[in-house]
């Protein structure tokens, strides 16, 4: 709820402020005073467009400032914090600046923020209704909304059912439209797994197999080469031509020794070091004589290990580094194309679940449109009711829930995005539903209806405004309604409904109205008058609260013209008197 309104150099107004309440609060004054000025602050402070014909002359820029009473309101404290602004005291101030060269900045919570961002924020705070202005109820989906809401309950519960099912099927089939786009894709890496996996399958490689192999090779590729070798070596460790070999000096010199040892102790150590070195030269002999008749030639063995070699070598070109890493691509891949493999039971799954999806949708959108008709059809009634007490004798407003049919789709499950099955039709289908509502006005007698902002005048519009807000009032979110000239066009005891029906109005949210009928404003709770004063060369405007005495002299006026008239105050006494027990705070 509004508690404060701020306006500094706006149009007409230097600096005013113009403290709010719950209930009715009326602004009247004389034309020219500036009343419209108060809804025009307003606009800006709901992010609406500025020009820099709305700064004061002479000023540098006009600022408006509002003091939001957040209290009850917890979405619009999680969008304060969430633009950086701050709640204080459980209030929050808004802000718009307007220079007079063309520049807007906006401030939410004392936080600075783009003007968009404080529209956003703003917007669902209050509901302007003037002849100029852009009515929210003008919008279809504004429209049904408010249908839905005026439903109650059972109408919201079919619409959170229908949203929920409504979002699993546009995700049930986007993933089936994922799916299958990509099968052809699918079916063709899984070709490719399945060839890879082929290929290491046949060859069969094992861990470490690449180095035993690489040995071998090199052994059987140089078998001659390592047989003349040992034969060499073993001739030179013992020959068996009787040529001089190592075994045969080690013999010697141990001979030698072993012939002086019991003259010394350190000849016979180094006599038995040299007969372990005799028996060592004898076992390596024989070791080397070993391998020499171990190395054979095998030229089939030599192919084999080389086809083997080359053989893994291919592998590792396409599936790893190494052999280790060969064998980790496999299990990856048997893994994946399990998966793959699994594409089309995937795909059956999906347009199973499509199936029944569609189905239940279907159903929930039938009932939903017939619990949309029947409260469009009491909307209508009570909103017609409302114009015949409003100057609207003859005006009629007609709610329309309509679907559209379109021609059967091709497959089933039908493919995705198509037109939803419903009580034997097929229809377009939204989120919201199948049905599109909208508002419709006859104004007059066998006139046809047509959309609001068709079928009516403004001053109609405003009334039609306020004839359907009094009718959503339990329903509607806003917790604030302001109404500029409500009242155009109407009289006499059209009037006094007029302020009847805004007191009625005022009992659950709060209400502000720029009116010039003293009808209306005896109605109000609170009521500010807008005084225009000069100094000769500029001129101002100021927001004044009423108490009882100047109220009626206001009242006076706006009846006779004469602020003093004594038949004027009495009449306007009479006025206060009537209204107030239909007086929202009263």
């Amino acid at each position: 709820m509004l508690e404060e309104l701020r306006i500094g150099q706006l149009g007409v107004i230097e600096s005013s402020t113009l403290r709010l309440g719950p209930g009715l609060t009326v602004i009247t004054g004389e034309t020219g005073a500036g009343k419209t000025m108060v809804v025009t602050a307003l606009g800006l402070l709901l992010g609406g467009r500025a020009d820099t014909g709305m700064v004061r002359t002479g000023a540098g820029a006009a600022r408006v400032e509002g003091v939001v009473d957040a209290t009850a309101l917890d979405a619009f404290e999680a969008a304060v914090d969430e633009a950086g602004g701050e709640v204080e005291d459980g209030h929050v101030v808004l802000a718009r600046n307007v220079s007079s060269e063309g520049r807007s900045r906006a401030w939410v919570g004392g936080a600075s923020v783009p003007v968009s961002r404080l529209a956003e924020i703003a917007v669902p705070l209050v509901a302007v209704h003037g002849q100029s202005d852009q009515h929210r109820l003008l919008r279809q989906r504004a429209q049904r909304e408010a249908l839905d809401r005026f439903g109650g309950e059972p109408v919201l519960a079919l619409v959170a059912a229908y949203t929920a099912l409504h979002a699993r099927l546009e995700s049930a089939e986007r993933e089936l439209d994922e799916v299958v786009a990509s099968a052809r894709e699918r079916a063709r890496e899984a070709d490719q797994l399945r060839f890879g996996l082929g290929e290491i399958e046949a060859v069969d490689p094992k861990p470490g197999e690449e180095a035993q192999l690489a040995a071998d090779e090199a052994r059987l590729g140089y078998a001659d080469a390592l047989r003349t070798a040992a034969e060499q070596a073993r001739e030179a460790l013992s020959s068996e031509s009787g040529d001089p070999d190592a075994l045969g000096a080690i013999s010697a010199a141990r001979t030698v020794l072993e012939g002086v040892r019991e003259h010394d102790g350190e000849a016979a150590a180094l006599a038995d070091r040299l007969a372990e070195l005799t028996y060592l030269l004898s076992d390596l002999a024989a070791d080397v004589a070993s391998y020499a008749a171990g190395v054979d030639a095998d030229p089939a063995r030599l192919a084999q290990v080389s086809e083997r070699r080359a053989a893994l070598t291919a592998l590792t070109r396409k599936y790893g580094e190494t052999v280790e890493e060969v064998l980790s691509w496999s299990e990856i891949s048997a893994t994946r194309l399990l998966e793959l493999d699994g594409t089309d039971d995937q795909i059956e799954a999906l347009r199973g679940e499509q199936r029944i999806l569609r189905a239940e949708l279907g159903e929930v959108a039938q009932t939903l449109s017939a619990a949309r008709t029947e409260a469009a059809t009491r909307l209508s009634d009570e909103v017609t009711a409302e114009l015949s007490l409003l100057a609207m004798p003859h005006a009629r407003l007609q709610i329309t829930v309509v679907q559209h049919e379109v021609g059967a789709p091709i497959g089933d499950p039908p493919p995705s995005g198509s037109p939803l099955r419903v009580d034997g039709r097929w229809l377009r289908h939204f989120s919201s539903g199948v049905d599109e509502v909208e508002f419709l006005l006859a104004a007059n007698t066998g006139t046809e209806p047509r959309p609001l902002h068709k079928g009516a005048s403004g001053g109609e519009l405003s009334r039609v405004m306020l004839a359907l807000e009094v009718a959503l009032a339990g329903t509607s979110p806003v917790p604030t309604f302001v109404f500029d000239e409500v009242d155009a066009g109407v009289g006499g005891t059209a009037a006094v409904e007029v302020g009847r029906r805004l007191a009625q109005l005022a009992r659950s949210a709060q209400v502000l109205v720029v009116t010039h009928l003293p009808q209306v404003a005896a109605y109000a709770d609170r009521h500010v008058l807008v005084e225009k004063a000069s100094d000769g060369s500029v001129t101002s405007s100021g927001l004044t609260e009423l108490d009882d005495s100047a109220r009626e002299k206001e009242l006076s006026r706006m009846l006779a013209g004469l602020a003093e008239s004594d038949t004027a105050l009495a009449h306007a006494r009479e006025l206060l008197d009537v209204a107030a027990p239909a007086r929202a705070l009263s």
